[in-house]
């Protein structure tokens, strides 16, 4: 639709993307069955996965109230950091919202309990918070630096909190685990490689910088240099040497 040609990398990109995904997916644990929003309530308010959001809401308090005035604008790590740690959350209320609902259009009425609506407002506030600093490393950093990394670590902490929340390692076997890893690493290849490769036009290269060497003062002095018309002209050194003289 958008008349753009993909060179053999970025479809290479592509095949290791969809080839890391189907890994995933194929050798994914399979849920549980969740009778009603209150067990899933139960599994947030486990102590393993509060020391895991005491430890995420510390670290993004932190981020904004200390290192985002002092180094938002030149480290790339701060902003992705905020909205990876707030995503992981945001990412598990998301999923108690979507049961809570799956479950009321079946038939068991899920928006009497409080915490359905807890888990709104935690979604909501994620969400916002997510967005915000997520625009403001688009506005401040290149995208296709901030887009990989973003991916990589909000990829990270979610599979992380799920598995303190849902304990979904706990049913599969060492090979399970394993492949499931090899199929993240895939993406993150693939990824990786779209982005890096994507100013590529017809498999050449993306254009390099040319970077002029510079010229030591050592090397440059006692070298007679010419102007656009001929004239002789002295280094720099030179001249301050001259100068210096009379």
């Amino acid at each position: 639709m958008l008349k753009e040609k993909l060179h053999i990398f970025g479809i290479l990109g592509c095949v290791l993307c969809v080839v890391g995904s189907t890994t995933i997916v194929l050798h994914a644990p399979q849920e549980r069955t969740i009778e009603s929003v209150a067990e899933v309530w139960d599994l947030a308010t486990e102590p393993a996965f509060l020391s895991y959001a005491a430890i995420v809401l510390a670290a993004t308090f932190v981020l904004i109230y200390y290192f985002i005035p002092r180094y938002g604008q030149t480290h790339i790590m701060v902003y992705i950091g905020v909205c990876s740690l707030v995503g992981s959350l945001s990412v598990m209320s998301v999923k108690a919202l979507g049961i809570a609902l799956k479950l009321t259009f079946s038939g068991m009425n899920q928006l009497i309990y409080p915490q359905t609506w807890l888990f709104t407002i935690v979604v909501v506030a994620c969400i916002v918070t997510q967005m915000n600093y997520l625009n403001k490393a688009l506005d401040t950093f290149n995208t296709a630096v901030v887009s990989p990394i973003y991916y990589t670590m909000f990829t990270s902490l979610t599979i992380l909190a799920s598995v303190i929340m849902f304990k979904d390692w706990d049913r599969q076997n060492p090979t399970q685990i394993v492949t499931e890893m090899c199929g993240f690493v895939t993406i993150l290849s693939g990824t990786f490689l779209l982005h890096k490769t994507k100013d590529m036009v017809d498999g050449l290269p993306p254009t390099l910088p040319v970077r002029i060497p510079k010229h030591e003062d050592d090397g440059a002095e006692g070298i007679p240099l010419r102007s656009a018309e001929g004239i002789p002209l002295r280094s720099p050194r030179a001249t301050e040497s001259f100068r210096s003289t009379l």
